[in-house]
């Protein structure tokens, strides 16, 4: 029993430390699956004492009003016989206190800290453990005493706060609900059974315990509450004795409190016959056997709980990735790999593995066809154009069989036309090379990791596409010039001879330039230029893949690679500079699975054992 609690004490300790405990987290968390004990009762019902009783020292504020502003997490770890007692707190670590009077100062002193000296409360717990020989293994939880009217000092809203934050925790069903309340007080008036009945209508989880037995008038007694007829749990109520006040200031100690608590009950006719469940040695050995009941019964969905947290950060760790290599070889082995991760990334959007590169298509199939389409030739071919071209190639001779230099000089000027859309075609491409380059840095998760190299690669990639650009125009503009430069001598001998397009000797030569001679040569050129249109359409998306996707494919990071391998130790390491916030989130995942393997492995150990 007492290796199952201490087991359950020690992890609770270690999710303190992580912060994997209470309102932490949104999800459910290991804390919140295992079994406590939360103390709960109205002011100046005697909760405190009973605590003290417990753990048989005097260590918590005392005062009117509102003295427990904080909920204090108390873990009791009974040690060998004959050790020294001493206390430690979570905030204090490695700080040992042997005088509980100090202890008592320092959960003062800490409220303080985070609540101002006010009167104020806050839900941030305090974590205190108490080693000695002389307590049972057992964590309660001490909340804020119950209260129905906010005093001097406090906000209007304290009655509901104080309410919430014991709710918070007592509504938990791993909770186990200790409500105190006093026996010289109405049970139907109590706090405590009026907020427990509330989360816990059948009693299952509450253990009632009845205060202040000895202050009742005379001629009245506690039996029926004791014994279950004023109101019924599925536990038995238990009575105390605390030390009066008179007693603690003449500092009368727990021992001697305790045997004249026990001669209370033996000596008294009316509870007599339930003196052996009375009492606060009584009371803590029942709620460490009832503690390790429950602790047994929610093993197995402890269990699943902590299997299953195991894999969520398991996952969690390897999508923030491996910490960094210290040495320069392995420095650069890391920055090639993640490098190579993301020229895989970026190759499967081309390639249709992942979306994107069917943009750089549709490119190709609809809007460099558009904007050849779109193309207008009205001003090279327009009659007063074609006029003046022709007039002007005749030089002072005029031509004898056909004007070839006007041709030349209109198809020229009107194939020129076409270097725009050839140009936006290009620029289109690498707009989206661009785009893709982008995607797949936010794709590769090892660079999130970096924000250094991050950058760096998407830097070199964008150059890289930079000057694929600049060659991938050359290029194509040249394939628009090559038809310019040559013109395919097929297509007009194949056009129809007709004397009536220059040459006839019964013209005079002025006769030859009129309107329907004029209209056929506009003709004809648009032809022309349609037919060099439409196998640009085929080539210019020919010259753009072999010059900007597939060299972005092949080449990408070529020039990077070059530059890393030049690099110092000192450059490789401020590449691989890590986001603090990545370093810090890996770093508590690593401890938090630490934790979690410890507490799967000692748990399991213990349901092989049962």
């Amino acid at each position: 029993m007492e290796n199952l609690i201490s087991l359950v004490n020690k992890i609770q300790r270690a999710c303190t430390a992580l912060g994997d405990y209470g309102e932490a987290s949104a999800l459910p968390t290991l804390w919140d699956s295992l079994p406590a004990i939360a103390v709960v009762g109205g002011q100046s019902s005697g909760k405190s004492s009973v605590l003290e009783s417990v753990v048989g020292k005097d260590f918590l504020p005392r005062g009117s009003g509102i003295v427990t502003r904080r909920p204090l997490v108390l873990q009791l770890h009974k040690s060998d016989e004959g050790t020294r007692e001493y206390a430690e707190f979570l905030h204090l670590p490695r700080k040992r206190f042997t005088d509980f009077a100090a202890v008592r100062k320092e959960i003062q002193d800490e409220t303080d800290r985070e609540t101002g000296r006010s009167k104020q409360i806050s839900s941030v717990p305090i974590h205190l453990s108490i080693y000695s020989p002389n307590v049972v293994n057992l964590t309660l939880i001490d909340l804020p005493g119950l209260t129905k009217v906010a005093v001097e000092g406090q906000p209007d809203s304290i009655v509901h706060d104080i309410e919430n934050m014991v709710r918070s925790y007592i509504e938990k069903p791993n909770c186990i609900i200790l409500a105190i309340s006093p026996a010289n007080q109405d049970l139907a008036t109590s706090d405590a059974i009026k907020i427990s009945r509330e989360v816990d209508p059948t009693g299952e989880r509450t253990i009632g315990v009845l205060t202040k037995i000895d202050l009742m008038d005379k001629g009245t007694d506690a039996v029926d509450m004791l014994e279950g007829r004023a109101y019924r749990l599925k536990f038995p109520w238990i009575g105390v004795v605390n030390r009066s006040q008179a007693d603690i200031n003449k500092n009368v100690d727990m021992i001697a409190a305790r045997r004249r608590e026990r001669e209370y009950f033996n000596s008294t006719p009316e509870y007599k016959h339930l003196a052996p469940r009375m009492g606060s040695e009584h009371l803590a050995k029942m709620l460490s056997k009832h503690l390790e009941t429950v602790i047994k019964s929610k093993i197995p969905g402890i269990q699943s709980l902590i299997n299953k947290t195991i894999h969520e950060i398991e996952t969690e760790l390897t999508r923030l990735g491996k910490p960094v290599a210290a040495d320069a070889g392995g420095k650069l082995y890391a920055i090639m790999e993640i490098c190579r991760s993301f020229d895989q990334i970026f190759k499967d959007h081309l390639d249709g593995v992942r979306p994107g590169g069917d943009r750089i298509y549709n490119v190709f199939d609809n809007q460099l066809p558009a904007a050849l389409k779109r193309l207008q030739f009205d001003k090279q071919l327009s009659m007063e154009n074609i006029r003046k071209l022709i007039t002007e190639a005749d030089g002072y001779q005029p031509h004898l069989i056909a004007p070839e230099q006007g041709y030349r000089r209109l198809i020229e000027s009107t194939l020129i036309t076409i270097r725009g859309p050839a140009e936006a075609a290009v620029d289109a491409v690498h707009s989206l090379l661009k785009d893709l380059v982008h995607k797949a840095v936010s794709e590769t998760l090892d660079l999130k990791q970096y924000p250094g190299l991050r950058a760096e690669v998407g830097a070199a990639a964008i150059d890289s596409l930079e000057r694929m650009r600049d060659e991938s125009k050359k290029a194509t503009l040249q394939l628009v010039d090559m038809e310019s430069g040559y013109l395919t001598v097929d297509f007009f001998r194949k056009l129809p001879q007709d004397v009536d397009k220059g040459g006839n000797p019964t013209h005079s030569i002025f006769d030859r330039y009129n309107d329907s001679y004029l209209r056929r040569i506009g003709t004809t050129i648009l032809s022309y230029v349609n037919m060099v249109c439409a196998t640009l359409r085929h080539s210019i998306p020919k010259s753009i893949v072999y010059c900007q996707v597939r060299e972005a494919k092949r080449t990408l990071l070529d020039h990077f690679f070059t530059e890393l391998g030049k690099m110092e130790t000192k450059r490789l390491s401020s590449l691989l500079n890590e986001d603090p916030a990545i370093m810090e989130r890996r770093s508590g995942l690593a401890k938090r699975l630490e934790l979690y393997r410890s507490a799967q492995a000692e748990i399991d150990a213990v349901a092989w054992s049962k």
